[in-house]
């Protein structure tokens, strides 16, 4: 048996991210030894996104930057998996620097295509259907011990007109319950207090079995895992969000009073283009209701500027909502041409510097919302998970419940006592650092 030390290289969404763990995982039942720095890897791994062609382009820079580690270190074979070998395999055939290609759930035959490196002199190519997703739940986690990312369903079945997710990631499936609470209780037991469920869609979660939304009922399962503290949501589509899953939400004390969901825009008329099924009243309506019976909730989404047909007036719609709801989390995007989505055939594209002037006008708004609701927290205490160390800033750094982790802000403290990574500590705002906090730990009060 072939065994190597072997670097992975995690490019891309938390998605990937969770895809990496389960490969990392199978190297390791392998007989791998899995190393962290490139320059000690007998045998790299990127694991890439295409989601758009700034990142096949940032994949195809870091594959070529890494493969001269084969005259400068001990590589010997570069691997690329992932989304761009699903969706260029033909492509990639030119790049002769890398040894194989897999696809996004090749990675389950890592070990065989690492074998067949050494026999084989061309290429190695393996690159099945998308939807052959094997369910399982070994993972060697690259978070901090104490949060970790849940992969509930993979795919996508909704085809938003700018999207090439379905074409690389296939049609939505979902992981069974028993498997997902199965795993849950693995990273509960490995120190995980924080799981942040992930999918294209979570909203969507168990509608491939019988048409019918079962994100509820992963939430009542998962709630019974000892230990399990906090459980997070990201990427809700709007409409899916429903009265149920807004009663659960607030009334299951395990989900944190947080929801991420996409957006893409709010005109009507562009939202049809799109190809979203949500409209901006039936977005507002679903805005109150969280609202409405989570007072406290921090509600993160997303915008694409620059649409094709995207007038003056619908961008400025944007802008009136930013300002009528003041999200407390909002990301900004300019939008792509993406070859083999509908959107990239359409004939009144944006020009490049107009959606550049509209994406920094949009995150200039939000910007000053965000400082406003930073300063509002000045004298209050929030309670706080601590990540780590700042050693730039000689301070603790951690988040609230209303921060999800590498996307959003952080609240940085300081401690007269000891404060271990991943503990929960009571923390007093005394000021704003950029669009974060920054506070002490109030004596006597951790948790």
């Amino acid at each position: 048996m072939i065994t190597k030390k072997i670097g992975v290289v995690s490019l891309g969404c938390d998605k990937n991210r969770v895809d990496t763990e389960y490969m990392l995982a199978a190297l390791q039942a392998a007989g791998h030894t899995l190393v962290q720095r490139p320059e000690e890897a007998e045998i790299l791994i990127v694991n890439t996104c295409a989601f758009l062609e700034s990142a096949r382009a940032e994949a195809i820079s870091t594959v070529l930057e890494l493969s001269e580690l084969k005259q400068t270190a001990k590589l010997q074979k570069l691997i690329v998996t992932g989304c761009l070998p699903q969706g260029y395999s033909e492509e990639l055939k030119e790049l002769t620097e890398a040894d194989a290609v897999m696809g996004v759930n090749a990675w389950q035959s890592v070990a065989e295509v690492i074998a067949r490196l050494y026999v084989e002199e061309e290429q190695v190519a393996l690159v099945p259907p998308a939807e052959q997703w094997q369910f399982t739940g070994a993972r060697v986690i690259t978070t901090p011990p104490h949060y970790a990312y849940l992969k509930i369903a993979d795919g996508c079945n909704n085809f938003c007109s700018y999207c090439l997710i379905p074409y690389l990631r296939g049609r939505y499936r979902s992981k069974p319950i028993a498997l997902l609470v199965e795993e849950a209780t693995a990273l509960v037991e490995g120190g995980a207090r924080e799981l942040i469920l992930v999918a294209q869609d979570v909203t969507r979660y168990g509608y491939d079995w019988d048409k019918q939304l079962h994100l509820t009922e992963l939430l009542q399962a998962l709630k019974k895992i000892e230990g399990l503290e906090w459980i997070r949501l990201l990427y809700c589509y709007p409409e899916l969000v429903t009265d149920g899953l807004i009663e659960e939400m607030a009334t299951n004390p395990k989900v944190v009073p947080y929801i991420d969901i996409p957006l893409q825009h709010i005109s009507d008329g562009i939202l049809r283009r799109m190809n979203r099924r949500s409209t901006k009243a039936q977005t507002e309506e679903i805005i109150c209701k969280l609202r409405e019976k989570m007072p406290d909730i921090a509600i993160r989404t997303t915008f694409i500027v620059g649409f094709p047909g995207e007038t003056e007036e619908d961008f400025c719609e944007i802008l009136e909502f930013l300002k009528a709801h003041e999200l407390e989390h909002a990301g900004f995007f300019a939008y792509s041409q993406e070859e083999g989505t509908r959107a990239a055939t359409f004939p009144d594209q944006v020009d490049e510097a107009v959606k550049q002037r509209r994406k920094e006008q949009a995150e200039a708004l939000q910007a000053e919302i965000m400082l406003k609701k930073a300063e509002a927290m000045i004298g209050k205490t929030v309670t706080v998970v601590t990540d780590g160390i700042d050693f730039e800033l000689g301070c603790f750094y951690g988040r609230t419940e209303a921060y999800a982790p590498d996307i959003d802000n952080a609240v940085y403290f300081t401690s007269d006592g000891d404060i271990a990574q991943g503990e929960i500590y009571q923390v007093t705002v005394t000021d704003t650092l950029g669009l974060c906090l920054r506070g002490t730990v109030t004596e006597g009060e951790e948790e």
